[in-house]
């Protein structure tokens, strides 16, 4: 509904076509393009019949995780440019397919973190980047919450007008749960990487973004489905440590518990100051600058009038700076960028190999939730040296008869 909503309000696009595997929700979506004068979409059970469709010159893909890869790779195949929701993969193979086959087909691929087009992101990474801050030592980044959706234990019949077979896709068949559906499906690995890859993946883009890092050189991280009872498998509770060469950031991200602190966003903390950042806007502060050992100290009476104290004086190194942000208005902006990457050809702000990228750091820390260790990692060739058993997660099989269909287009 919001890529619907945003592509919609852009003037010169023309919303074709709709594919959905359920009829009610496929019937809902096409009822709301066709709200706007002159937009009568067709609509589509199938997405491989949105795909032949001459008609339509690019395509956005909004489906659960497990399909963003396979679904790219054929619209590329297809002729046409993507708009893909983050996390850009299921797997981290996925990303390195991804892009390559946006580059064999010469395609725009835009990663749907729109954070990137946030004015105020923009402004916070030119920051960073000039050494506003200093040398950044910490990222700190977190969610937190107690309002944790699909929580329980849900039963019931099989929806009908749904085409589970072709929802699965390349995913195992599973018995039927209203949960492996809609919004919860990111609580099963089989189609997601919990809130590490849905939430951790928008901070950690900005962090690589920001900071020019291709990935961690490790990750470490621990966790589990502590406080929710009922059948996700992703943790509720988790926290992750990512080494970078010269500072270390942290993600930790709870679901039943909001606790004082802000409940979402990320904080830089440089030699200088530091930034906190959300959605909202950004906060600078800096860090008190202790003066020399011989400075002349500063005689002040005390604030109710008590005996004499020496105190030294201080000065920050840097000064403090605010800017506001807006949500909706980075949604936009990043629909807009996509559209004017699609007529000028022009590598996108998010694109498919920096959503690789963040999605491939997401997808390491859940290796090493799993596997129970620390994970080693080369950005440069994107390998887990020495790990011959966390190196076999990078990857995983896609179901009959979907492994044919990608094997063809990787050929």
């Amino acid at each position: 509904a919001q890529h619907a909503h945003d592509f919609k309000n852009q003037d010169d696009a023309d919303l074709a076509a709709l594919s959905d595997v359920s009829d009610p929700r496929l019937r809902q979506g096409l009822g709301a393009i066709r709200a706007k004068p002159g937009m009568n979409p067709r609509g589509y059970a199938d997405f491989r019949r949105l795909l032949d469709d001459k008609d339509v010159h690019a395509v956005c893909i909004s489906t659960p995780d497990h399909w963003h890869a396979l679904m790219t790779i054929m619209a590329c195949a297809a002729g046409k440019d993507v708009y893909v929701e983050k996390p850009l993969t299921l797997f981290v193979r996925e990303g390195r397919w991804m892009t390559q086959a946006a580059r064999r087909y010469n395609r725009i691929v835009q990663t749907g973190t729109q954070q990137r087009s946030g004015p105020h992101y923009q402004t916070a990474r030119r920051l960073l980047q000039d050494g506003y801050l200093g040398k950044i030592l910490s990222v700190r980044m977190g969610s937190y919450r107690n309002i944790m959706p699909g929580f329980g234990r849900p039963s019931g019949p099989l929806p009908p007008d749904s085409n589970c077979a072709m929802g699965l896709g390349p995913a195992p068949p599973r018995p039927f749960s209203p949960h492996r559906g809609l919004y919860h499906f990111r609580w099963f690995w089989d189609y997601s990487g919990g809130q590490m890859t849905n939430l951790g993946a928008h901070d950690l883009d900005i962090l690589l973004w920001s900071l020019n890092q291709k990935g961690p050189l490790a990750v470490s991280s621990s966790g589990g489905r502590f406080a929710l009872e009922d059948d996700g498998e992703t943790p509720d509770t988790q926290d992750a440590l990512f080494e970078f060469p010269g500072f270390t950031a942290l993600w930790s991200h709870r679901e039943a518990s909001m606790g004082t602190v802000a409940t979402r966003g990320a904080s830089y903390f440089g030699s200088k100051g530091s930034l906190t950042i959300t959605r909202e806007g950004f906060d600078i502060v800096g860090d008190m600058k202790r003066p020399p050992e011989n400075a002349i100290p500063v005689f002040q009476g005390h604030p109710q009038g008590g005996p004499r104290r020496e105190e030294r004086a201080y000065d920050v190194w840097t000064p403090p700076l605010k800017m506001t942000g807006n949500g909706q208005q980075q949604f936009t902006l990043h629909t807009r960028n996509f559209l004017d990457c699609v007529k000028s050809r022009q590598r996108p702000i998010a694109d498919v190999e920096d959503g690789h990228r963040t999605a491939a750091a997401c997808h390491l820390a859940n290796i090493s939730l799993r596997t129970g260790r620390k994970i080693r990692w080369d950005p440069e060739t994107e390998q887990i040296p020495g790990d011959p058993e966390a190196a076999a997660l990078l990857e995983r099989p896609y179901r009959a008869p979907w492994d044919r269909v990608l094997k063809s287009l990787l050929a």
